[in-house]
């Protein structure tokens, strides 16, 4: 991924690739190109998220092992650090994430917490399910457990939520532009346990989901 303009880290995670002008970090496929390394990240995703939807159960809840599987399934023939607790500090746009040495009582508090309360997300109507995968998203960002595709293991977790919902895979497309700007605004509010500003972003991704099944099916 390209590192060196998203986040700010030390540390051994923070080695780039030799030969990327530090805008690759360390790599098991010897990647050196930013553009490269998105293109493998992104056909790793597709497939890791088919697999992980495969693996999981409509009555499951979630735990923090199942996080780490998440991630390393993704990852984990990329970076020699996927499915792990990250050992850096992270910041971006000069918001810093939690301490590195936090994350893991962090993460057992988010999984006895959130993760036990919303999963299995069994909710019938869009509100009460746009709040359960709200809070768990925002929760899980702001913890930022892992070095890397944090916010892409965050909308796969929702994703699969909105599975046992019910609801066919969630259409994050809309969340760019100003609407990229309310959901981080939302992300941050979420520090202060107000949920409501990410509710209202979840809201409008099952009401786009919905209405893009809707289109299809009437093709």
């Amino acid at each position: 991924m390209q590192a060196g303009s998203r986040y700010e880290a030390s540390g051994e995670e923070a080695e780039f690739e030799p030969g990327s002008r530090r805008r690759v970090l360390r790599n098991l496929i010897g990647v050196r190109s930013a553009r490269e390394m998105a293109r493998r990240e992104s056909e790793a995703l597709l497939v890791a998220t088919q697999r992980v939807i495969d693996e999981t159960g409509v009555d499951q809840q979630f735990t923090a092992a199942d996080l780490c599987h998440m991630h390393h399934v993704w990852l984990g023939a990329i970076y020699a650090w996927a499915g792990a607790y990250r050992q850096v500090n992270i910041g971006k746009d000069g918001f810093m994430f939690a301490a590195a040495k936090q994350v893991p009582q962090l993460i057992q508090e988010f999984a006895r917490g959130p993760l036990t309360q919303f999963t299995p997300c069994h909710f019938e109507d869009a509100h009460s399910q746009a709040h359960a995968m709200g809070v768990v998203h925002a929760e899980l960002v702001l913890i930022h457990p892992f070095r890397e595709g944090n916010g892409r293991c965050a909308r796969l977790m929702a994703t699969l939520m909105g599975l046992q919902a019910g609801l066919p895979a969630l259409d994050f497309g809309g969340i760019r532009g100003a609407e990229k700007r309310h959901y981080i605004l939302a992300i941050q509010a979420a520090m202060g346990r107000d949920y409501a500003p990410i509710d209202t972003i979840f809201r409008a991704v099952i009401a786009r989901t919905l209405r893009s099944q809707a289109t299809v099916s009437s093709a």
